[in-house]
């Protein structure tokens, strides 16, 4: 086989299947664009946070990791695989995974939170916190951000790992004026700090 029969043959399907290639050209380039766009602001959350470049790296994989699946199975779906029942086992995963995600008693909940976390501004390694569960409390400082917990230590240099999920579902106190002990139970209020109670 010559080069030009080659040239001729590539043409020829070419033009039978020109819009799946336009699109799945578009679909490539919408790839690189995504990354292009969101990996710099990941690295940079984890930046400004200070946290070591291991969970920026993390952050940065498991974002190239979902846009590229979703890329491919769209452009599956252009080249017109058929899934038939496969649709619906993905249908129905991705619903579980879609509730698992999300859901506060998932542990796959915790890389969602992993995410908000690294994202948001006031987590940043270094910060001194008060975690607050009913009369519980927790008092450390942010050591580090894993796919599934924070590391936390205490002014008593113990280590607590502590759950992603837990830290956004819990009131958080960020650089409290006052400092208790470490973790224990929260003193009981004053009579007069409560509304109406030196009535």
């Amino acid at each position: 086989m010559d080069l030009a029969t080659i040239w001729v043959t590539l043409t020829n399907w070419a033009g039978a299947y020109s819009w799946q290639v336009i699109v799945t050209l578009a679909i490539v380039g919408l790839y690189f664009l995504i990354n292009r766009l969101t990996l710099p602001i990941l690295s940079r959350s984890a930046d400004n946070a200070r946290l070591t470049e291991s969970s920026g790296d993390r952050a940065v994989g498991i974002a190239r990791l979902l846009t590229g699946t979703l890329c491919g199975l769209a452009i599956m779906v252009v080249w017109g695989v058929q899934f038939g029942s496969v649709l619906v086992f993905a249908g129905t995963t991705l619903t579980l995974l879609g509730v698992a995600l999300f859901a506060s008693w998932s542990i796959l909940s915790n890389i969602t939170a992993y995410f908000v976390i690294l994202l948001h501004p006031t987590f940043r390694r270094g910060t001194f916190v008060r975690i607050l569960d009913a009369d519980n409390y927790a008092e450390c400082y942010i050591a580090d951000l894993g796919l599934f917990n924070l590391k936390l230590i205490t002014e008593n240099r113990e280590a607590i790992v502590y759950p992603n999920n837990l830290l956004l579902g819990r009131p958080c106190v960020i650089n409290p004026r006052d400092r208790l002990r470490g973790v224990g139970k929260l003193p009981p209020m004053p009579v007069a700090a409560i509304p109406g109670g030196d009535e």
